[in-house]
């Protein structure tokens, strides 16, 4: 008897800027650049992963731009959605803040309950840079949201394969 072989809908959303392109790069192409381009409307990018031993699931991932002019596009690409990567920038304090109102539009905009892991990107930097943002204040925030907390690096690939694998497995969980 074959394993189903699970099909999902990942959109990785977040404001402009903070790494959710790079971190789809790193998870999918293991490459990271620095020459940033900001993605305009929403960009796809597709792989399968074993989520666990002999256990296979087809990810579509979707880049949805951070841009305030795309706010209206935005729901449209929501649709059918099955879980969400919500990322910051653990470098711009402010960007925690515009995390939440793109949680909250997802959250208003996808009738069925999905499943979201929040990101802290950027963790490279904070050895130069120091700690701008309380780092309990994200993880008291995901567990109000029922979600996890996972600080990233798409520079180094610190922690992404972890973050897309965590959010496949509760995806998985939700539709078994």
């Amino acid at each position: 008897m074959s394993e189903q072989i699970y099909s999902f809908k990942l959109i990785v959303i977040g404001p402009a800027a903070v790494g959710k392109s790079s971190l789809i790069r790193r998870f999918v192409e293991n490459e990271f650049s620095l020459h940033y381009k900001f993605t305009i409307g929403v960009d796809f990018m597709t792989k399968q992963v074993e989520y666990e031993s002999g256990k296979i699931a087809k990810l579509t991932l979707w880049d949805i731009g951070g841009q305030e002019r795309f706010k209206v596009l935005r729901r449209s690409f929501y649709e059918g959605t099955n879980g969400a990567l919500i990322i910051f920038d653990l470098s711009r304090a402010n960007t925690f803040l515009k995390m939440k109102e793109w949680l909250s539009d997802a959250r208003q905009a996808i009738e069925n309950d999905f499943p979201v892991i929040i990101i802290g990107n950027k963790l490279d930097l904070i050895p130069e840079i120091g700690e701008i943002i309380d780092r309990n204040e994200p993880l008291q925030f995901a567990q109000k949201e029922n979600s996890i907390y996972i600080e990233t690096s798409a520079k180094t690939g610190e922690n992404v394969d972890k973050a897309f694998l965590d959010l496949t497995r509760r995806m998985v969980n939700k539709n078994s």
